[in-house]
């Protein structure tokens, strides 16, 4: 398996990846699902980082996605990064994919010098990567009711002034 930089040609594999990904926990959603036109938002906004937008290839197929996106931290508009969506085909789920995807997406941020990946998602599944829930360094979330699974990492950049309330780039407000 390679992880990449997702590249303009990809495009129909990773709205293909996040639409098998999450149609498989969602069978209800008729239409398109959320998390693939959430990236399709994103990068119609130019918020995509292209950095931070990253494929799974094996054999020559693109078989997972993970991307991040700016976002503000109170005032502070380039200390943190929105993380996602990640998603994997389903067939592929489990083979590590998911993880080589956060993995790398960490270190690239990390790279480039942001202090935080913050994310909503599965604490039990994120947690392996260091995440904690966000409102233990002083992050609140966009929705309150999101705190159980509002999380974030701090990186090397990261100091305790980087808090406050937190906002996803603009094509999240749009779901």
């Amino acid at each position: 398996m390679l992880i990449r930089q997702s590249g303009t040609d990809d495009a129909p594999a990773i709205h293909a990846v996040h639409t098998a990904a999450f149609r498989v926990h969602n069978p209800e959603v008729t239409g398109e699902i959320p998390e693939a036109r959430l990236v399709n938002g994103l990068h119609a906004d130019g918020d995509l980082i292209p950095a931070l937008s990253l494929v799974a290839v094996q054999d020559g197929q693109v078989i997972g996605h993970a991307c991040a996106s700016p976002a503000h931290l109170e005032n502070d508009r380039t200390s943190a990064v929105g993380f996602g969506p990640l998603g994997v085909l389903p067939d592929h789920q489990r083979s590590g994919a998911g993880s080589a995807l956060v993995h790398a997406t960490v270190g690239a941020a990390n790279a480039l010098g942001y202090a935080l990946v913050v994310l909503l998602g599965d604490p039990g599944y994120y947690s392996r990567f260091g995440f904690v829930l966000a409102d233990t360094l002083g992050i609140t979330p966009p929705v309150p009711e999101w705190a159980p699974h509002f999380q974030a990492l701090p990186l090397a950049g990261y100091t305790p002034e980087n808090r406050g309330a937190f906002r996803y780039a603009a094509a999240f407000d749009r779901l």
